[in-house]
């Protein structure tokens, strides 16, 4: 997953702070990655990743920050889903109603990058990975442990992600790391679809308390989930994620 940031050192502040990252300079390898898209619903299209930072914990990658170099676009965390083949992943996603926001397009190394957008809207990536595999380290405290789909169509949700990622929901041990709900259980009517990323934290009263030291804002005060106790947090530039405390 990757943070599209204003100010990328500002980011850096806030969720090394928070959840105790290190960052690589360069994006691991001493290249750059670019990465630019068009159409969708607005929410990610027009992302252009010129440089970008490798998030680590205790030297593993956990997430990476890139920096918003468009400022009408949307200050976003995009959660990407790794694949053997993303152009046969694409043309699915298209059959079963989606687009592609932003073609597949090659990392430097790393990997193959896509963006695409559900039915209603909802924007995620795709990634075939090259060296860089994904998480280094994942449900921890300080890294990713969920990402849950907002969406105002719930069985029209499970039909198009059900079919998409058939084997790794319900699959020979399957062991999911997203799920969905209903936009209206926690966001107000006017908020869009989306992905809202989770990152584990030990206790959810002290990450609020550090959120707000560190700049950001408490989005949705905490309530209870059958995965844990979860708060909406945005952050010192208005990316909104969640912290979970299991």
């Amino acid at each position: 997953m990757d943070a599209q940031l204003p100010d990328l050192e500002a980011g850096k502040r806030f969720y090394g702070a928070l959840f105790g990252w290190s960052f690589d300079e360069n994006g691991g390898n001493g290249g750059n990655s670019r990465k630019s898209e068009s159409g969708g619903n607005g929410r990610n299209s027009g992302k252009t990743h010129d440089r970008f930072v490798v998030a680590r914990l205790e030297g593993e990658p956990v997430a990476a920050l890139a920096p918003k170099t468009d400022g009408r676009m949307p200050t976003v965390w995009t959660v990407y889903f790794a694949t053997p083949d993303i152009q046969a992943l694409a043309a699915r996603i298209r059959a079963g109603g989606g687009q592609i926001v932003m073609p597949p397009t090659p990392a430097d190394g790393f990997g193959t990058a896509a963006l695409a957008a559900d039915p209603e809207g909802a924007v995620f990536g795709l990634w075939q990975p090259g060296s860089h595999p994904g998480f280094g380290r994942r449900h921890e405290e300080g890294t990713f442990v969920w990402a849950q789909l907002y969406a105002r169509d719930t069985q029209a949700a499970n039909a198009f992600y059900g079919g998409l990622f058939h084997d790794a929901l319900f699959g020979p041990g399957a062991e999911p790391d997203f799920g969905r709900a209903s936009l209206l259980e926690v966001f107000p009517a006017e908020m869009p679809p989306h992905f809202l990323v989770h990152f584990r934290v030990a206790d959810i009263g002290e990450a609020l308390e550090a959120v707000g030291r560190l700049g950001g804002r408490v989005q949705v005060p905490p309530f209870g989930t059958s995965y844990g106790n979860v708060a909406v947090v945005v952050d010192n530039q208005g990316a909104s994620f969640a912290v979970l405390q299991r």
